[in-house]
């Protein structure tokens, strides 16, 4: 019994801090990871953490056709997704990158 509950518990708290993972087309939560980012302080689509190393995801901050995968372009109304940007217990890790953005 003490084997079996332990054991759970091991499973609830790994899964609890471990990022998800975006998948090889670039979604999350059946949101495709490029477009347009509106960042907020609540009711977020996701949750990132900004790392320098093992994202989930590179990104590149463009001004303008933020169609391919990692390419995110801010706005501020009529965003594709929301962001919270947070230091724990994220969604998903990203990295900020200049140049091939994407799935690493």
């Amino acid at each position: 019994m003490k084997k079996l509950l332990s054991f759970c518990l091991g499973i609830l708290f790994t899964s609890t801090l471990v990022a998800g993972e975006v998948g090889s087309d670039c979604t999350f939560k059946g949101k495709k990871l490029s477009g347009k980012v509106q960042f907020v302080t609540s009711f977020p689509d996701f949750k990132v953490q900004i790392v320098d190393s093992f994202p989930d995801l590179k990104v590149q901050k463009v001004n303008s056709f933020p169609s391919d995968c990692g390419k995110w372009q801010e706005v501020t109304s009529f965003p594709d997704f929301k962001v919270q940007i947070v230091t724990s217990f994220p969604d998903i890790k990203v990295k900020y990158v200049d140049s091939f953005p994407g799935v690493p």
